[in-house]
């Protein structure tokens, strides 16, 4: 897929593949905050599948079909630094735990379950999930995440996530995202992979689950 889509369209597509195994990039101090696009700093892994269940590999590539059929998507603002935005990225494990529910079936590979998931569920389906994990216009690093609390985000599919945070004396804060299948598990932010291009109008943070803007 990637080898197919042009090189400007690939650097578009929201591919997180080094978060889980590089330390967040962090840009210079500055009176304003850099024009750095997410797919520029985070675009370094060859987008290819491996075993490494907490990266994002599935996420790279759900994003390259997705502008490989509909270049015209605005999952392509990630290339703009100059467009505020925050996404919410599910781990290759998140899309693991997604298709056990669809499916009923433990996937192992990623290449399969890439596959499964865009045989089941169609490029419009994942363009709009994608797009669940999306807020534009606005930098919400950590530190405004964790003081958001009970705040609905309004996505870039045209629905709302609601944030969950939870504090706790000598641990790790608990940040859960709310969305709108009631019946399963919410996504958590993943406490140690946050802020990916920080310093930067587009940032970044990893959660655990993908995100269902209905219910499944």
């Amino acid at each position: 897929m990637a080898r197919r889509v042009p090189a400007i369209l690939a650097a578009s597509a929201l591919a997180l593949g080094t978060m889980a195994t590089a330390p967040a990039a962090s840009a210079a101090p500055a009176a304003k905050p850099g024009n750095t696009s997410l797919a520029e700093v985070l675009t370094s892994d060859g987008n290819t599948f491996d075993k490494n269940k907490n990266d994002f590999d599935i996420v790279t590539e759900a994003a390259l079909a997705v502008i490989g059929a509909k270049p015209d998507s605005p999952v392509a603002l990630l290339a703009d630094g100059k467009t505020r935005l925050t996404v919410f990225a599910p781990t290759d494990q998140a899309f693991r735990l997604l298709a056990e529910d669809l499916t009923g079936q433990t996937i192992r590979s990623e290449k399969k379950l890439f596959n499964a998931l865009v045989e089941l569920a169609g490029v419009d389906t994942i363009e709009t999930i994608l797009l669940y994990h999306v807020v534009p216009g606005a930098t919400l690093t950590s530190g405004k995440v964790l003081k958001a609390d009970g705040a609905k985000l309004d996505t870039a599919a045209g629905k709302t996530v609601r944030v969950k945070v939870k504090m706790r004396e000598h641990r790790a804060p608990v940040v859960t995202l709310r969305d709108k299948d009631r019946n399963d598990r919410n996504a958590r932010a993943i406490i140690a992979a946050l802020d990916i291009n920080k310093g930067n109008k587009q940032i970044a943070h990893a959660v655990d689950r993908v995100l269902r803007p209905i219910d499944l």
